[in-house]
């Protein structure tokens, strides 16, 4: 079985416009990474109660916290940013999710140890709040590429993958290889495409992330989380300091989120899939 999820702040800044984003296209999940444009991290504790309950109130859940954790400089002050990994611990408790969304930080390429170290600490403070730490692969970390995921999945005890095919080919890397090597250690996955001549952000299946493979290839329960970056939206020079390039356009940010979906579930009917009740089976 597998189930949809979503960062709807991509279809919308105001909580409002997300769970309608979310209802109207039979998502129930969330990845809450911004809303009425802060980003999670900057939620005090009660608005992330308020916001809990009005996603409650509307039938959608929180799948993971979006956070932009580890998306530092490996030199800041460790000690300090321990603050606020045990704070986004904290929003997480009380959205009900055990899992974050995490990197392994900038101009790391040379601090292999320190990076390890690091994210080490990272997960025994989830461990504190009972929070699975998901590593993501993502262009500019030391976790870019498929190796080094791999070198942070083996050495890092209790850390945990989610899988961006699109961040990887933004990196060089070739979605057989990257699909080998991570796909079977995958607890999720983001659902982003790109083409690689170009590099411009395409619907689910228009790229060169073989996202029908990573489709074919689950054989358990998953979850698949759409990250579809086909508009600009709040918060992304947040959390991605490059160009964003596009094949297709659209008319704004909901038609552009919107088309993602249909992409996505255009994969899964064409993999054998049908969709009952907000859930995928064969």
């Amino acid at each position: 079985m597998i189930k949809l999820c979503a960062f709807a702040d991509e279809a919308d800044r105001l909580l409002e416009g997300q769970i309608k984003a979310l209802n109207e296209n039979n998502i129930t999940y969330l990845e809450v990474r911004g809303i009425n444009g802060k980003s999670v991290a900057a939620f005090t504790a009660e608005e992330a109660k308020e916001y809990q309950k009005i996603l409650t109130d509307n039938g959608v859940a929180v799948w993971s916290v979006g956070s932009a954790l580890g998306k530092v400089d490996i030199n800041c002050d460790f000690n300090e940013y321990k603050n606020t990994v045990r704070h986004v611990c904290e929003i997480a408790n009380i959205f009900k999710t055990d899992k974050i969304r995490m990197f392994s930080f900038y101009k790391a390429y040379e601090e292999r140890n320190k990076v390890i170290d690091y994210l080490s600490e990272m997960v025994e403070i989830g461990n504190e709040y009972g929070v699975l730490m998901c590593h993501e692969n993502e262009k500019g970390i030391y976790g870019d590429v498929a190796d080094r995921c791999v070198d942070v999945l083996d050495n890092v005890k209790g850390i945990k993958c989610v899988y961006d095919p699109a961040n990887f080919i933004q990196c060089g890397e070739k979605a057989d290889k990257t699909l080998s090597l991570l796909h079977h250690r995958a607890i999720y996955f983001h659902i982003k495409d790109v083409i690689e001549q170009t590099q411009q952000i395409v619907p689910a299946g228009y790229g060169d992330g073989k996202i029908d493979k990573l489709i074919a290839d689950i054989k358990d329960d998953k979850v698949l989380t759409l990250e579809p970056h086909l508009s600009s939206f709040i918060g992304f020079k947040d959390i991605d300091n490059t160009e964003m390039k596009h094949k297709f356009a659209f008319a704004n940010s909901r038609e552009a989120f919107d088309a993602a979906v249909k992409a996505t579930k255009d994969l899964l009917n064409g993999a054998g899939y049908i969709e009952i009740n907000g859930e995928f089976i064969k």
